[in-house]
């Protein structure tokens, strides 16, 4: 799981700021001037995050998606000898080590957009929520704002799942491809699946996919809200960068549980 950057610099600037008085409008500028910053450094983190962490994890991507389709495969003597240590093999002798990264362009050219829509879209549903006035109300309860959080991550999720879901498909197509190439690379990919099955074949499979990215990126949002707040109140004084990458990990460690 990705680890998650919290961008709080305009409220920070306005806690530390001066102690003259200071117009209306030009404090609604200056909030507006910082909203946009946070926004434009929480889509650049979310995107460059996400994109490293699947480049890390791209060879035990690949053989996850060689394992699921296996039952697709007439070799018999290949089920039989189904295993990490045999298919990571095969992968070396038969393709070279970098068919590891088969299909890891689309999985970065997918992940930075995903990446992006979501913590843009978590930060967004959240502050709809929050300005609801009966959630208003109600704010600073642990209960109601684990509410908000987990319905502002799981519309995310759904969000984003669904703004990326072709290149989502084609990434995993790309990477079952073994010795016989069907797709070239992405638009061919894209091209191919939109002649031979239509627009709509871009989403296919889009319900499962939502079913499982909706409540897991739920859970991941609600731990790590959950976790930073109750770290900043026991430890104010630790780094927020560490902070929120072991609360991070930990997000993703729970969101994986629970799919």
């Amino acid at each position: 799981m990705e680890a998650r950057v919290v961008v709080e610099g305009g409220q920070r600037a306005l806690n530390s700021g001066h102690g003259g008085v200071v117009d209306g409008g030009a404090t609604r500028k200056f909030l507006q001037q910082q909203s946009q910053i946070g926004t434009v450094h929480q889509l650049l983190a979310g995107g460059i995050a996400g994109a490293f962490s699947k480049t890390c994890t791209a060879p035990l991507a690949r053989l996850t998606i060689l394992f699921q389709v296996q039952g697709m495969q007439s070799d018999v003597a290949t089920l039989s000898k189904a295993s990490i240590w045999h298919e990571a093999s095969r992968i070396v002798h038969e393709e070279g080590f970098r068919a590891f990264w088969k299909g890891n362009l689309v999985t970065i050219v997918h992940r930075l957009p995903y990446s992006s829509v979501n913590f843009y879209a978590y930060e967004r549903y959240k502050s709809f929520f929050q300005s609801i006035s009966g959630i208003e109300s109600h704010k600073g309860n642990v209960s109601a704002d684990m509410s908000v959080h987990f319905v502002s991550g799981g519309l995310a999720g759904i969000t984003a799942a669904s703004a990326t879901y072709p290149l989502d498909l084609v990434r995993t197509r790309l990477a079952a491809q073994r010795n016989t190439i069907y797709y070239r690379g992405i638009w061919h990919a894209l091209q191919t699946i939109c002649r031979e099955e239509g627009f709509l074949g871009l989403y296919k499979g889009i319900g499962a996919t939502l079913l499982g990215v909706g409540p897991s990126i739920a859970i991941s949002f609600s731990v790590y809200e959950a976790l930073r707040s109750s770290w900043h109140t026991q430890r104010p004084g630790d780094s927020t960068i560490m902070v929120s990458l072991a609360c991070g990990s930990l997000s993703g460690i729970a969101s994986s549980t629970g799919e």
